[in-house]
């Protein structure tokens, strides 16, 4: 029995995860930073690559700074190290690569029992906390991390699409950060209404972001799945290189009509240790003589395509 109709009609019943007040925002304007935005802040039809690999639930939480995130537990002690890679073909400061390499997390006193948060989401505090977040434009990491508090840095990114795979790689000055592929799976053609929390380090606190996406994903999952990632050899990558993840993701995912909104309410708060302060991300210092350019950098090398 084919479940894939019944599904999409089902998933064409929820509604949206977009929050009225972002609705409503609809035609607003608004300067930040010297950046203008028409309200809400949206991209248009935009591809999007993600998949998940499991790592060591422990390992994970000894990247993740302060004492409020935990490692997102799956049964047998492990976790989830997340890369989503988003296309931006057309925005409010233009288009971009950004390029996301996470660890799956839950907010609170203590961790999460496992699996639990998939179901309750919001109060568990399920999201991501975003380890490094490469993009192509200088107005993208003044706007991103000035704004939003994320880890946002230039760099040579790229996406590429073929009849088989989707993929993407990182470099910066020549050196490789990361590159992710995933072999494109099967169309399942999903409708999707969802939306999803990051956490990041900045000025010493974190911030809470949240972003809304809708399309129609193309989703393997378990042994179906099929990607690869590797690191390189960037500092800003080291920890996540050093994990012993698993090879065969938990799921591929390809969402080539995505509409995403990055909603303008953060949160921010201290982050704070029992015995010293934690890692707090780069200071104000690293935003503050940034423009507004929307050149990118010349494209990463990369070797063939070679989905196992």
């Amino acid at each position: 029995m084919n479940l894939l109709p019944p599904l999409r009609s089902a998933l064409r019943l929820l509604p949206s995860a977009l929050p009225a007040r972002q609705r409503q925002l609809s035609g607003q304007k608004a300067t930040v930073d010297g950046i203008s935005y028409l309200l809400p802040v949206n991209s248009e039809p935009s591809p999007v690559l993600m998949t998940a690999f499991p790592i060591d639930a422990r390992a994970a939480a000894k990247l993740i700074p302060g004492e409020e995130l935990h490692p997102f537990r799956l049964p047998g002690g492990r976790s989830l190290l997340v890369v989503t890679v988003i296309n931006y073909l057309a925005t409010d400061i233009g288009a971009y690569i950004e390029y996301s390499l996470a660890l799956a997390v839950t907010r609170g006193m203590r961790p999460a029992p496992p699996l639990l948060p998939m179901l309750f989401q919001k109060t568990l505090n399920l999201g991501q906390y975003v380890v490094d977040l490469p993009v192509s434009t200088e107005i993208s990491v003044k706007g991103g991390k000035g704004i939003w508090g994320m880890p946002k840095h230039q760099a040579s990114l790229d996406f590429k699409v073929t009849e088989q795979t989707v993929s993407s790689a990182y470099e910066l000055d020549g050196v490789k950060g990361a590159l992710v592929e995933i072999e494109r799976p099967a169309p399942t053609a999903l409708p999707i209404k969802v939306g999803a929390v990051n956490y990041c380090s900045f000025r010493g606190m974190l911030y809470k972001s949240s972003i809304y996406f809708q399309g129609t994903a193309d989703v393997s999952i378990g042994r179906q799945a099929k990607a690869r990632l590797e690191f390189g050899d960037l500092p800003q990558v080291a920890g996540l290189a050093g994990l012993d993840f698993d090879p065969q993701p938990v799921f591929t995912l390809y969402i080539p009509d995505s509409h995403g909104v990055l909603d303008d309410h953060y949160e921010a708060w201290f982050q704070y240790g029992r015995d010293r302060a934690p890692y707090g991300g780069d200071g104000m210092d690293s935003v503050v003589g940034l423009g507004l350019g929307e050149e990118w950098p010349d494209p990463p090398r990369r070797g063939e395509s070679r989905v196992q």
